[in-house]
């Protein structure tokens, strides 16, 4: 990685993953967003992939790929330049399988993992984020309590990927208010659990093409054995941020090409704007925070392979992606002119998916 460039397995992540994008999803996701809906024939073209299955190890029907978040990371990046929205419904089985395949113990992985194993697409999901003034992802308000063998899990999630379709949701909560990351715990809780409720599906003035809900606990007993005990709750943190800050990247990069071929193309007073001094420079700026977000995440991405505690590179990639995201969209906007709020072009839809990344936490996972 001190190279600077990929290796010969991670070229080919990359170039599989864009041509994806390019194929079956750049051509879908204006379509998505109008309808808010994913179609199935795509998430089954996406399950060819063979994202989960890859991760998982032979013996719970896996192709025992080595784990990687570099790798995941790219993938994300290169998913997102296609459509956020989609890159997150390919992605959601990672939301449920990673957690458990690093902080799992034998007996959770064998019992959970074949489920992501099969032909068909299966989602997975993470319950991260709550509706609540200075929401911090240490200190969530959704609590789990002991209670002989069981654990009580009571309190309210939001923007959860999918949670009307998922077999399993992976629910982070805390055994002390107020405790910190070390008081927050992982619990598998299964779609028919008593007290666990699926709300109607959120609206947002982004992603309207995936599926979010709310999802409430009360008095939601899970057994002691559905509890993550090897849970690292601060490296999930870090390891859903790269994975967001990558999508960002993503996002940033689709706006940036689309900005130079509308930029050559459109002519103004004779000249294509591109010539124009003032849409240049944004052009110049897009490309060099662009690379910067990378790279900042690719070091981040890269720490975390080492085993070191990729926490604040991964709260610093995030952070600049986000802000670094938004403002490639925002130039977007500017460098189409009024053109840039027409549906016709998807640079309005970038800008309101851009926005959401300085709120999110828990959409996807690398």
């Amino acid at each position: 990685m001190s190279t600077f460039s990929l290796d010969e397995d991670q070229r080919q992540i990359q170039e599989s993953m864009r041509r994806f994008a390019a194929d079956k999803m750049r051509p879908i996701a204006r379509d998505c967003d109008e309808k808010a809906a994913i179609p199935d024939e795509f998430l089954t073209d996406s399950w060819a992939l063979g994202i989960a299955p890859n991760m998982i190890p032979e013996q719970f029907g896996g192709y025992a790929a080595a784990r990687s978040v570099l790798n995941n990371a790219i993938m994300a990046e290169e998913l997102a330049y296609g459509d956020l929205s989609l890159a997150a419904a390919v992605m959601a089985p990672y939301l449920f399988v990673l957690p458990v395949l690093e902080m799992g113990n034998e007996t959770q992985k064998a019992k959970y993992l074949p489920a992501f194993c099969g032909d068909s697409y299966t989602v997975g999901t993470l319950a991260v984020m709550e509706h609540a003034v200075g929401f911090n992802i240490n200190n969530p308000r959704t609590t789990a309590r002991k209670k002989g063998g069981n654990y009580i899990l009571n309190g309210t999630k939001c923007l959860v990927p999918m949670a009307n379709k998922a077999p399993y949701i992976i629910v982070a909560a805390t055994t002390a208010v107020g405790g910190g990351a070390g008081a927050v715990e992982a619990f598998i809780v299964e779609k028919n659990a008593k007290g666990l409720n699926v709300g109607e599906r959120e609206k947002n003035m982004g992603l309207n093409a995936l599926e979010l809900f709310r999802v409430s606990f009360e008095e939601c007993e899970v057994s002691a054995e559905n509890r993550l005990a090897g849970l690292d709750y601060s490296r999930l943190v870090a390891c859903s941020r790269i994975a967001l800050a990558a999508a960002a990247v993503g996002v940033a990069a689709a706006a940036r090409d689309y900005c130079i071929n509308y930029a050559k193309e459109r002519v103004a007073f004779g000249q294509p704007i591109a010539t124009r001094q003032a849409i240049a420079f944004m052009l110049a700026d897009m490309a060099i925070e662009i690379d910067g977000a990378r790279l900042l995440n690719w070091k981040a991405a890269w720490t975390a392979d080492q085993q070191d505690n990729p926490l604040r590179l991964g709260y610093l990639a995030k952070q600049y992606a986000a802000e670094q995201s938004f403002k490639c969209a925002d130039y977007g906007i500017s460098i189409l002119g009024g053109h840039g709020l027409i549906r016709e072009h998807p640079v309005e839809m970038w800008f309101r998916n851009a926005r959401s990344f300085a709120m999110l936490e828990g959409l996807i996972m690398a």
